[in-house]
């Protein structure tokens, strides 16, 4: 095999470590701009008080604080540079797989580039992977999203994420409290990142090609950016309603019976409110999707195919600037 063969088919511990790297960055930058959006999507996804995303901006701002738009922040912002860092080792990883298997195999492939159904698979498998972290992180995000607000912040249901994640824990155990939701999870994580790395090399191979630059290397960084924001676009767009019932099923009772009451008081000491009181009962005891396939039966039936798309317009306006950075940073 040549230098440049070997190059090629590189899989050192460097570029790893970089690509590693990049990926916790991005990361970073995805959750400090991206954050305000999110909380405003899963309301929309998990609730009917809001008429729209406007509508849901404005009620959190005056009833929370600009501070509620950030619940939520601290599992995600030390979380995501690892689950980053493993959607991009994942991919790259499952791309020189690939990069190998072409090279070695008679096919007309003679450069060993990737087909655009392999840029998918291999983004598939880097959610696969993700999806191992994503799953939780999400999960206690949204509990924490989702929780009544109340003046004083010892009397949360929540007192912040390892809090959070003890008690789903103690009360539902790993699998069925912690991973909550994780089936749907792990299908929305390979839907998601398949298209999204397809779509990004679609892009970059296509501007390279109509532009007849010598490589990648030579594409400006607004243009990056710009490939990054609209690969985006379509990862959402092509996953959102499994986010949907993503989000409904992290959001729903844990079906454990007289968990309620403990919570609430070990919350409130014993002089908890109302909200709490019944936050505590939804959160912990009243269950009313039984598994993925019964939640998809029931959004459907309430309300049809709009129940699925519901937040989708702060979602992609989250999505372009969130991905562009995450490309570039």
């Amino acid at each position: 095999m040549s230098q440049t063969d070997e190059t090629l088919v590189d899989g050192s511990a460097t570029q790893t470590a970089k690509e590693l790297f990049a990926g916790a960055a991005g990361g970073v930058a995805q959750v400090l701009i991206g954050q305000p959006f999110d909380i405003i999507k899963v309301r929309l996804q998990t609730t009917s008080q809001y008429s729209g995303a406007v509508d849901a901006a404005t009620k959190i701002f005056r009833n929370e604080g600009p501070a509620a738009f950030y619940k939520g922040t601290l599992t995600p912002l030390i979380g995501i540079g690892a689950c980053v860092s493993i959607q991009f080792g994942g991919f790259h990883a499952a791309r020189r797989f690939f990069e190998n298997r072409n090279f070695e195999s008679n096919t007309n492939i003679s450069d060993s580039s990737l087909s655009y159904t392999q840029y998918y698979l291999s983004g598939a498998f880097a959610g696969i992977t993700n999806s191992v972290l994503s799953g939780p992180i999400e999960h206690v995000r949204i509990r924490l999203q989702t929780q009544p607000h109340v003046a004083n912040p010892a009397d949360r249901l929540y007192k912040g994420p390892i809090h959070c994640i003890r008690t789903l824990v103690n009360k539902a155990g790993v699998a069925n409290g912690l991973y909550r939701g994780q089936a749907v999870t792990l299908l929305r994580e390979m839907q998601a990142y398949g298209v999204w790395f397809a779509t990004y090399e679609y892009l970059m191979n296509s501007d390279v090609k109509r532009r007849g630059l010598k490589n990648r290397s030579e594409v400006e960084a607004w243009r990056l950016a710009l490939y990054g924001g609209l690969a985006g676009e379509a990862l959402w767009i092509a996953s959102y309603p499994l986010d949907v019932i993503k989000s409904k099923m992290q959001t729903d009772g844990l079906g454990v019976r007289g968990a309620a009451a403990q919570v609430a008081d070990a919350a409130g000491k014993g002089g908890v409110n109302g909200a709490v009181k019944e936050a505590a009962k939804e959160q912990f005891e009243v269950q009313r999707y039984k598994n993925m396939r019964d939640c998809f039966a029931q959004t459907w039936a309430e309300q049809g195919m709009r129940g699925f798309w519901k937040g989708l317009l702060p979602t992609l306006f989250r999505a372009l600037p969130v991905s562009a950075a995450t490309f570039t940073v």
